[in-house]
């Protein structure tokens, strides 16, 4: 007999025994879940919480999507696991499907377990088809925890591991909230963004660099959308120099922004692109590369010197096939979309006109941004960069409200982004806005009127 299983009972397995990401291990305390369906999950005491972070937003379909379960159950009962050198039917399946939706000509796709992995495999690819070392991506970044991908990686948490050798060079990218080039306009921020770029090539010496990486929207770095043409600019600084230019898509994919792919929005091709999270909504992890015609070629007749064990698992293609079916028969891009351009839009311009701690909203489809701060004038955050312990309370504070009030937040540094699964109906994104606005009365009382 199973023994009673209690929120307790979870909670002292995991104090005893799980060792946590990003984390100090005797300073936290997770909550226990019991179950999750659509876009809620719940705890063994019976709260139940609005999931407005689709976990670290990769549940783009939601929780328990039946389609999805039934198809990992199907395949692990007809065929578990076979190694990545075999044909294998939801294998090719699964990337004759994303390649129908990438654009341009990138056709062939290498499966990894997740973002990183792929992010590390697209550099790879890059140096190798290049000959060259030299990788860009901007401080306004993360592309993931393994050894380039955390060097990469713009924000804060690179800082413990950043070997300084590892052959990256950070820039500036657009952010005219927060303009480090004193824009004032979209197409300012833009034209200077892609002069500073230039700038910085010329510095490193183009010829020295493999590739440009950039997320298409820059996800828990802030959701800042790229100004028109800025990424047009930089696809024609790649082809004027030979670099790669690589997308990094594993947040901002399968549906987020109202597009497949978030790239879409602004008509660019770009010669890789990473992704994870929704592509399965990481029922099974799975992420990969959708590599040109160009870079394939390359390795047409001489190896492409990188694998996995697990590359393109059959129970995670099986949940990828099921997935993207499933999203075109219930036009899940399309509902993020509208949700996005006639429900959350909306609702959080409302919010920020009425909040003194909300300085600005941006983003697209279910794929949302609000940056706090103290004064709407000055601008000035509401906690500080990177801050920690007593001062970063007041987010603290705000965070503790939300999930409080029934609403379980995607909180960094001074912004909460609201980023529900893109299957999120109509009511259930009024509801979470509702909480929302509540719990930004905490904020409030941190700002200059306040």
């Amino acid at each position: 007999m199973t023994p009673h299983v209690t929120g307790a009972t979870v909670k002292a397995a995991d104090r005893a025994h799980v060792f946590h990401s990003w984390s100090a291990q005797a300073l936290i305390d997770p909550l226990a879940v019991a179950g999750a369906e659509g876009s809620y999950f719940w705890d063994y005491d019976g709260n139940r919480f609005l999931d407005f972070s689709s976990q670290l937003v990769n549940t783009n379909i939601g929780h328990q999507h039946p389609k999805v379960v039934a198809a990992v159950q199907e395949q692990a009962a007809r065929l578990c696991t076979l190694a990545p050198g075999f044909a294998v039917d939801v294998r090719s399946e699964a990337a004759r499907l994303i390649a129908e939706r990438t654009p341009g000509d990138l056709d062939k796709i290498f499966f990894t377990n997740g973002g990183a992995e792929a992010v590390e495999n697209a550099v790879r690819m890059a140096r190798l088809h290049t000959g060259r070392q030299k990788v860009l991506s901007t401080y306004r970044s993360y592309h993931g925890a393994t050894a380039a991908a955390i060097n990469l990686t713009g924000d804060p948490r690179r800082w413990p591991s950043d070997t300084a050798s590892a052959g990256v060079v950070h820039f500036w990218g657009p952010f005219l909230y927060r303009s480090p080039f004193h824009a004032v306009t979209e197409a300012e921020e833009c034209e200077r963004a892609l002069a500073h770029l230039a700038d910085t090539l010329a510095f490193e010496g183009p010829q020295t660099v493999a590739a440009i990486i950039l997320e298409s929207v820059p996800g828990t770095a802030g959701i800042m959308t790229p100004p028109p043409g800025y990424l047009a600019g930089v696809r024609e600084l790649c082809d004027r120099y030979g670099i790669v230019f690589i997308l990094d898509e594993v947040m901002s994919g399968f549906g987020r922004t109202g597009k497949w792919f978030a790239v879409e929005h602004w008509d660019v091709t770009p010669d890789l692109i990473t992704f994870a999270k929704g592509v399965n909504s990481g029922y099974v992890p799975l992420g990969g590369v959708a590599i040109s015609g160009a870079i394939a070629d390359t390795f047409a007749t001489r190896p492409y010197p990188g694998g996995l064990t697990y590359s393109g698992h059959p129970l995670a293609c099986a949940a990828a096939v099921a997935t993207i079916n499933a999203m075109e028969e219930e036009d899940v891009v399309g509902n993020a979309a509208r949700i996005g351009s006639q429900v959350i839009g909306p609702g959080l311009a409302d919010i920020a006109e009425r909040h003194p701690c909300v300085g600005e909203v941006r983003g697209l489809g279910t794929f949302w941004a609000l940056e706090l701060v103290r004064d709407k004038e000055t601008r000035e955050p509401l906690v500080p960069y990177n801050a920690s312990g007593a001062a970063n309370a007041p987010m603290a504070e705000f965070a503790a409200a939300c999930k409080a009030s029934g609403l379980w937040p995607f909180v960094n540094m001074n912004r909460t982004h609201v980023v529900p699964p893109c299957t999120v109906t109509e009511a259930e994104a009024k509801e979470g806005l509702a909480l929302l606005d509540e719990a930004l009365t905490v904020a409030d009382r941190h700002t200059a009127g306040g």
